[in-house]
């Protein structure tokens, strides 16, 4: 189970990736994030905190980790997989309501 500190951590790195206080005079002409290259951040992002908590795993079985550090490094990509699939499951939702509205 992930602790409330992982999971503010967590959602403070989405925070951080969204930034609407940065973005609040951007637009798409004047070099805005893309859609895509949000995306393509989240997906890294998430993606390297998996290889952290398998690169503990790891020192933790040849005995060179603390079993903390693993169930920490372990929760914070819980936590980030999760908010993934949510906000994925957000996204499929958006989708599936636009295509049912009448034209």
């Amino acid at each position: 189970m992930a602790s409330p500190s992982v999971a503010a951590n967590a959602y403070a790195s989405l925070a951080r990736l969204f930034d609407p206080a940065g973005a609040a005079g951007k637009t798409a002409d004047t070099g805005g994030q893309s859609f895509a290259s949000l995306l393509k951040n989240t997906l890294e992002s998430v993606s390297a905190s998996g290889r952290k908590s398998d690169a503990q795993a790891m020192s933790m079985a040849s005995g060179k980790a603390n079993i903390v550090d693993v169930v920490t490094a372990v929760a914070e990509t819980e936590v980030a997989v999760g908010t993934l699939v949510s906000v994925r499951d957000k996204v499929i939702q958006a989708y599936e309501d636009i295509m049912r509205m009448p034209i």
